[in-house]
């Protein structure tokens, strides 16, 4: 599943293709903050309830990154079948 569709659609399987990476891309590098910045505050035991706050948004943001490659394969299924059906 974490291979590429290949779907010929000219310049748009390229532009969803990349702003699908980019989505993934920043949700990788929130992932990375909330969790640095949460082992942060657990140095002190005044701020370790934010630092636990921010693992559990840590946490949320791992879930999200295979959401997003599903709504990306989702995608350019339903693009290939409109375009399969309009071409009949």
């Amino acid at each position: 599943m974490g291979d590429d569709l290949d779907v010929p659609l000219g310049g748009r399987e390229l532009v969803l293709h990349n702003r699908y990476e980019v989505l993934s891309i920043v949700n990788d590098i929130l992932v990375a903050l909330w969790f640095i910045i949460g082992s942060i505050l657990f140095f002190q035991e005044s701020t370790t309830t934010a630092g636990t706050w921010l693992f559990l948004i840590g946490s949320i943001e791992l879930l999200i990154r295979p959401v997003i490659r599903l709504s990306r394969n989702v995608h350019l299924r339903t693009i290939t079948r409109t375009r399969n059906s309009n071409d009949f």
